[in-house]
């Protein structure tokens, strides 16, 4: 096994040890989104986990072996809130249901979005990129057509999940007459950024639903060219 895979929790075997007490992997992931959920990345650390849970580091170490397989492992949680559509029916609907259901699970959890640039290979997270893939592949996408078409909508979901969360870290209202104050005092340079406010509350759904439109409207129309060729 190569030293990329000795360092990331997915490629590692599960250890087993006699004697270890009765704390599971499962328990220790809940507590350690919990411990996210209300205080961000920069607060988990393996003692403040073990604090939580009753015990001390080394029971942990039994479990996991980092605090970075914590990290992966809360990631790949969270996404088992994402629904995964029965498919079978109009493909634009089952990808139009499966991100926005992306979507609300990484804004439940927003600290996610500082962690997804760390590999995605839990089951949770390949259950729905397998059924992302699946779902384009039925279509009629294929080879690097179907991969550009998955990352263009992945990406998409990020971007905005990153965004959404960054903006509504601290007070939004605040931070949006902040934001008009100066982009007004510099009209001149940025007129049409000044005669538009940041988006806040119901205009960010609005506003992805209109751009998840846009993308899937083209993607609709390169897939009849490529099946027209």
């Amino acid at each position: 096994m190569s030293t990329s895979e000795m360092q990331n929790v997915w490629f590692r075997a599960t250890a087993t040890q006699r004697g270890a007490p009765p704390l599971s992997r499962d328990r220790i992931v809940a507590e350690a989104v919990a411990l996210l959920d209300e205080e961000g990345v920069g607060r988990l650390t393996m003692r403040r986990l073990a604090e939580r849970l009753g015990t001390g580091s080394t029971t942990l170490y039994w479990h996991v072996k980092t605090k970075d397989d914590v990290l992966d492992l809360a990631l790949d949680t969270i996404f088992d809130e994402v629904r995964v559509p029965a498919g079978g029916g109009d493909w634009q609907e089952d990808v139009r249901a499966l991100l926005r259901g992306w979507l609300q699970a990484l804004l439940n959890h927003p600290w996610s979005t500082t962690l997804l640039s760390r590999p995605l290979m839990g089951p949770n997270v390949l259950t729905r990129s397998e059924f992302l893939h699946a779902t384009l592949a039925a279509a009629g996408f294929a080879g690097q057509r179907l991969t550009g078409t998955a990352y263009a909508l992945s990406n998409y979901v990020i971007g905005s999940a990153m965004m959404q969360a960054t903006w509504q870290a601290g007070d939004e209202e605040e931070v949006r007459e902040a934001a008009k104050r100066h982009l007004h005092a510099q009209r001149d340079r940025y007129p049409t950024l000044a005669t538009h406010d940041p988006l806040v509350g119901d205009e960010w759904k609005d506003a992805f639903e209109l751009g998840l439109d846009y993308l899937l409207t083209g993607i609709q129309s390169q897939l009849a060219v490529f099946k027209g060729a």
